[in-house]
């Protein structure tokens, strides 16, 4: 079964994502063709990741947590383990995608998979200061109280020219920062094909990835089968770590546009 956000990417909807292509599709040769990552960050804000698990090659450049101090979230080097796996099956699968791309690990959910908003914002306010090129967020807050803050964060993210990849919520309703449109959104979509992506003209939910019984990395250096929009958002993480190597300096919405450029075309 697949999670909410899905259904524009499911087989029988996907008529409904054809659109005119006012520059047609982009050659993904052109697009991110003859580079493997490097000169790119990625930070994953997760549960971790496992610094020396074989999915990841030693490309963990940074491990920090976020703790309270308090009521205060304060970020604190951390120690390259994942109390989870989650976060290692999204850095998996980014640097099978980008092997050259620097990862950073942003630890802020416990042994439940569950976080604290106010970590969250503190993670994400930490990642766009470190420069990071990409964040993966495989992870959303349903904090009403806390939107303003996310919308915030977005916006200066876009304009520090920082590239917010956000899963969708697997479960129906409202989550952020994913529904902002400053963040590239994603769902799973319903083929189990990681080369395939498609572009939702729609909203609120903009692309469609590889997030149905997919083969990830996890914690203890093992790997499971896995499948939700977590595990989609670093499929497209990783092309967009390829786009902004391949054309240094490129702004967020142009990646975005690269994206969609050469997204599949719906059957």
């Amino acid at each position: 079964m697949l999670p909410a956000w899905s259904e524009p990417f499911a087989e029988g909807s996907r008529a409904a994502l054809g659109r005119r292509r006012p520059f047609g599709t982009m050659d993904r040769t052109e697009a991110y063709g003859g580079v493997d990552g490097s000169g790119v960050t990625v930070a994953i804000v997760d549960s971790g990741v496992e610094v020396d698990h074989p999915a990841v090659r030693g490309r963990v450049v940074e491990s920090v947590r976020v703790e309270f101090h308090g009521d205060e979230p304060v970020v604190v080097p951390g120690d390259g383990a994942d109390v989870v796996g989650h976060g290692t099956a999204a850095a998996g699968i980014i640097h099978a995608i980008a092997p050259g791309a620097d990862l950073v690990s942003v630890r802020i959910l416990g042994p439940d998979l569950r976080g604290k908003g106010l970590a969250f914002l503190a993670a994400l306010d930490w990642a766009i200061d470190r420069g990071a090129s990409v964040v993966n967020l495989s992870l959303s807050s349903k904090s009403e109280a806390l939107f303003a803050d996310f919308h915030a964060l977005a916006d200066r993210a876009y304009f520090a020219n920082t590239l917010l990849v956000s899963a969708a919520n697997n479960v129906p309703g409202p989550s952020y920062p994913s529904l902002f449109a400053a963040v590239v959104s994603v769902a799973a979509h319903d083929l189990r094909d990681p080369s395939v992506w498609f572009y939702n003209p729609h909203p609120p939910v903009e692309f469609g990835a590889n997030g149905l019984d997919v083969d990830v990395a996890w914690r203890g250096g093992g790997r499971i089968t896995a499948t939700g929009n977590s595990f989609a958002a670093p499929h497209i993480a990783g092309i967009a770590a390829l786009i902004r190597a391949r054309h240094p300096g490129i702004s967020p919405f142009e990646t975005k546009a690269i994206l969609a450029a050469t997204a599949n075309e719906p059957s």
